[in-house]
């Protein structure tokens, strides 16, 4: 073994302490720069949000990009048009590029119905310590909470979660009674495209090819995210309506441009007017998969069942979600929630809440039971 050099007072030289292994590593790598609307999370994955706050939440993240998201319409009601609404909104607030398809003559028309994002109240702001700047305190709660990071995640990471409170939102509220800004729909991002004018699909992948070439993913880089939506794929005014396995065919190429590629694909389809074969290849196509439901005017079973019945206005169930660079499945605590619209302008989904019972007759509250009595009977151990 070669002797370690040593000066004359007997300390080790430079080069040995170079080259010793508990040496500490000063340099830290650079952090990820935050790009509008990104949000990261593990195994890789990034997300956009859905424009719905709450089922971001309930997806995990949003959604997760280079996906394509399939949404199953109601023949019964537009809902469907809320989630895609929500979703174009989101992209042309954070300036994402969009391409829209739609059914329609007009399909830019159906921009001006697009909601505006709801302003912060002052009520939702955290309150302040009294005394004290806002923008100071904002400051000075960042750096105490970057510093406590720092004890436990080191340089790099407490940089990344520091960025992650950036007053720039992810996702947010939006006023379905307010349009969107006229100033976010002139962007020279947006291009638009009618389903009629085309017999069959090539001309809507040629669109969709050359949108998303614009939108590369290299080496996992993210520049920029893009969306795609899709208005009633299989409507039937469409010249390619009976070409079914046309469409099956799209939907497939579809998903490979869109995995190599930092931009999400929402596709709404009337499943009405397919034959159940093809509805069950659409769906394993799907990388996540919603389906949307109206609701009975005057259903008195359910209102009895449900609490908050009356507020509702559609079912949405959550078939399958989006589980890429992991083999790990998502496991939901549930998978059908309510859509209603908060103070008639906002759309929220919460979980589905049975009515409470009362223990002595076996009914809901306010409900007449079968039997008058309401003394509990003695129970025998």
């Amino acid at each position: 073994m070669a002797a370690v050099p040593r000066d004359g007072t007997g300390a080790r030289s430079a080069t040995a302490r170079a080259a010793s292994s508990f040496s500490r590593a000063t340099a830290a790598a650079s952090p990820k720069p935050a790009i509008p609307g990104v949000k990261h999370g593990l195994n890789g994955a990034a997300f956009v949000s859905s424009g719905i706050p709450d089922l971001d939440r309930i997806l995990g993240g949003g959604f997760q990009l280079g996906t394509v998201v399939m949404v199953m319409e109601d023949a019964e009601a537009p809902h469907h048009l809320l989630l895609l609404r929500n979703f174009m909104a989101q992209g042309l607030v954070h300036r994402h590029p969009l391409l829209f398809a739609s059914p329609s003559k007009e399909p830019r028309a159906f921009l001006g119905t697009l909601p505006s994002p709801v302003s912060g109240s002052k009520d939702e702001r955290p309150r302040m310590a009294p005394g004290l700047d806002p923008d100071t305190q904002d400051h000075d709660k960042g750096l105490r909470i970057a510093w406590q990071y720092k004890k436990y995640f080191g340089e790099q990471q407490s940089s990344e979660l520091h960025s992650r409170d950036c007053r720039q939102e992810f996702s947010n509220d939006f006023d379905l009674r307010k349009p969107l800004e006229r100033q976010l729909l002139n962007g020279q991002h947006i291009n638009c495209i009618s389903l009629l004018e085309s017999p069959n699909l090539e001309v809507l992948q040629d669109h969709c090819s050359a949108f998303l070439s614009k939108l590369p993913r290299n080496d996992g880089t993210i520049g920029c995210a893009g969306r795609i939506a899709i208005q009633s794929l299989c409507a039937p005014q469409c010249g390619y309506f009976e070409m079914d396995w046309d469409m099956v065919s799209f939907i497939r190429s579809l998903r490979a441009m869109v995995r190599s590629s930092n931009a999400v694909a929402v596709v709404t389809c009337p499943t009405s007017v397919l034959p159940p074969s093809f509805i069950k290849r659409w769906q394993h196509l799907a990388d996540t998969l919603l389906s949307v439901r109206a609701i009975p005017d005057e259903d008195k079973d359910m209102a009895k069942l449900l609490t908050g019945y009356q507020d509702m206005i559609g079912l949405l169930h959550v078939h399958k979600v989006a589980q890429l660079n992991s083999q790990v499945p998502v496991i939901l605590d549930a998978t059908t929630f309510s859509l209603k619209l908060q103070k008639r302008r906002t759309l929220v989904l919460e979980r589905l809440n049975q009515a409470p019972v009362d223990g002595s007759t076996g009914s809901p509250y306010g409900v007449p039971g079968s039997s008058g009595s309401s003394k509990c009977s003695s129970i025998d151990f």
